[in-house]
C-alpha cells in the first residue's frame, strides 16, 4: 500500500507553538497504485485470454444473472421465451465466475484498507441533490437501468469494450472509450464542482496576505 505527502490542511497535522504547523508527515493511504492496478489488469488480461480464450467482461454475465433473478417472478418459461436470455442464459462459465469475483474482489479491498461503510446517501449526492433517501435511489436504479441497456446495445461495458476491446485496437471500443471519458467529465463537473470550488475558497482564504516585505525576503532566499 502506497503512501502519499499531506499537507497541514488536509492531513491534520500537529501544530507547535503559536499554531505554526510542524513539518508534514506521511500517512498511508487507502489507495492503490493506480500503476500497479493497471499493469494488474493488463497482465490479466492475458491470461484470460491464453486460459479461456475470451475477453474481460462482466455485462454478459450480469444480464444472464438478472434473467436468473427474474425466474421467480415471471416463471421460468417466460424467462426461457425471452428473446435475449434465451440467447444468454444463466450458466456458471468463466463469466459468472468473473461476476463474482469482482464482488468478493471489492469486498475484499475494502476490508483491507478499511474503507468500508454502509451509507443510503452518499455525501457527494447530497451536497448536490440533498437527503432524500428515495431520490438516491431512484436514481442510481435509472442509471443502473440505462448503463445495463446501453452496454447491451453496444455489445460490451466498461471492461469489455473499455479494457478488452481497446487494447485489440477496435475502432469500436476506442469510440466507446472516448464517449465514456466525455460523459464522465461532464459528470463529474456536475456532481463535485461545488465540492471543488468550497474547497478553492477555504485555501484561499488560509493563504496569508503577502505583503512587500515579505515578497522581497522570499525573493532573496
Amino acid at each position: 500500500m502506497r503512501t502519499k505527502l499531506l499537507s497541514p490542511e488536509t492531513a491534520g497535522v500537529e501544530t507547535g507553538a503559536g499554531g505554526a504547523a510542524e513539518a508534514p508527515f506521511q500517512r498511508p493511504s487507502p489507495y492503490w497504485s493506480p500503476y500497479f492496478v493497471g499493469t494488474s489488469i493488463g497482465v490479466l488480461s492475458w491470461l484470460v485470454f491464453a486460459v479461456v480464450n475470451q475477453p474481460l467482461g462482466v455485462s454478459t454475465a450480469m444480464s444472464a444473472a438478472a434473467g436468473e433473478c427474474a425466474k421467480p417472478f415471471f416463471g421460468a418459461e417466460a424467462v426461457a421465451q425471452n428473446a435475449y436470455w434465451s440467447k444468454f442464459p444463466f450458466k456458471w462459465d468463466y463469466g459468472m465466475l468473473f461476476l463474482v469475483g469482482i464482488l468478493l474482489g471489492s469486498a475484499l479491498s475494502v476490508i483491507t484498507s478499511r474503507t468500508f461503510r454502509l451509507e443510503k446517501v452518499p455525501a457527494v449526492w447530497q451536497e448536490r441533490f440533498g437527503p432524500s433517501v428515495w431520490k438516491r435511489m431512484a436514481a442510481a436504479f435509472l442509471g443502473g437501468a440505462v448503463l445495463m441497456y446501453g452496454a447491451r446495445m453496444a455489445g460490451g461495458c466498461t471492461s469489455g469494450h473499455g479494457i478488452s476491446g481497446s487494447l485489440q485496437l477496435a475502432v469500436s471500443s476506442w469510440l466507446f472509450f472516448a464517449v465514456m471519458f466525455a460523459t464522465g467529465i461532464g459528470t463529474a463537473w456536475l456532481l463535485f464542482r461545488r465540492r471543488a470550488e468550497a474547497r478553492l475558497a477555504t485555501q484561499v482564504q488560509r493563504q496569508p496576505a503577502t505583503t512587500p516585505a515579505t515578497a522581497q525576503k522570499g525573493v532573496m532566499l
